[in-house]
């Protein structure tokens, strides 16, 4: 019995010892893993650090280039290639219906330069053959862009009161005649009197007058061989004076009769409809019975 127990403690102070045995290498553990942790930190904190040289210099270069306004290099604009290059797409002609439009502008353009090149060449001539009568204000001259004017004073023209052309007014007109003779262009007359009422057997009033005055000049200009179709008679009475009434150098001033040659692209007549469509940039209109 007492061997029994001695073998039983003997086996328990056996058992003690095993159990009570320390790891001394446990620490290994814990140092590996904060080894590892730390290679990693300075890993990542590398990576973040590192810097693309390249990229670095343009973008330092485009800092400096914007701030020293200064112009950029050519490469600094050029795109990064990503992929295969963009196919480039050629544009398909296409007929522009403006250019016949632009062409037909200028052509109207140029048409009209030469028109006003030459009423400058006409007014020219009216200044040299009527030289005299200007020098005693008895003729003016006055040139538009689309036609030119000469102002005849009534005195030089017709008795006071009368429609009847005096003999000193011939010269002056035939000298006209021949200056507008070969020109294709439109003539209109036109008669203005002073605003003191008329009321006699031959005139009820200034309409009359001055309707009568106008009719008179286009008779002598037909007489010196101006074609009928490109005269007109006009009668303004004394509703456009140019001059105050209320005096008598007025009056004097507004007992006038104009001669207005029209240029061609604005004459009522001496041309077609489709030729005045042309030279006004409109569309052509319908001939009315054939006539111009």
């Amino acid at each position: 019995m007492t061997a029994i127990k001695t073998k039983t403690r003997q086996i328990g102070r056996r058992k003690r010892v095993v159990g009570s045995t320390n790891n001394h290498d446990r620490w290994l553990v814990s140092y590996a893993d904060f080894i590892t942790l730390l290679f990693a930190f300075f890993v990542v904190m590398y990576a973040i650090s590192s810097v693309n040289e390249g990229k670095y210099k343009t973008l330092s270069d485009s800092l400096g280039v914007a701030f020293s306004n200064k112009e950029q290099p050519s490469h600094l604009h050029d795109p990064i290639p990503i992929g295969s290059a963009p196919t480039t797409l050629q544009p398909i002609p296409l007929e522009n219906p403006a250019t016949a439009e632009v062409e037909k502008r200028r052509e109207l353009s140029e048409e009209i330069l030469k028109e006003r090149k030459r009423l400058g060449e006409v007014s020219e001539q009216f200044e040299q053959v009527l030289a005299p009568f200007i020098d005693d204000n008895l003729v003016s001259v006055k040139k538009n862009d689309y036609w030119i004017e000469l102002e005849m004073n009534s005195e030089m023209l017709f008795l006071s009161g009368e429609a009847a052309l005096s003999k000193k007014a011939l010269p002056v007109l035939k000298k006209i005649a021949e200056v507008i003779k070969p020109l294709p262009n439109m003539v209109n007359i036109e008669g203005h009197t002073d605003n003191i009422p008329i009321d006699n057997a031959k005139f009820r009033s200034n309409w009359d007058l001055s309707s009568a005055r106008a009719t008179s000049v286009v008779h002598e200009l037909v007489k010196e061989g101006i074609n009928p179709l490109r005269l007109s008679a006009i009668g303004y009475g004394e509703f456009h004076p140019i001059d105050d009434n209320a005096i008598a150098q007025g009056r004097f001033n507004n007992r006038r009769v104009m001669l207005v040659l029209m240029a061609q692209a604005f004459a009522r007549y001496g041309a077609n409809d489709e030729e005045r469509a042309k030279l006004l940039n409109l569309a052509p209109t319908a001939p009315s019975d054939g006539q111009p």
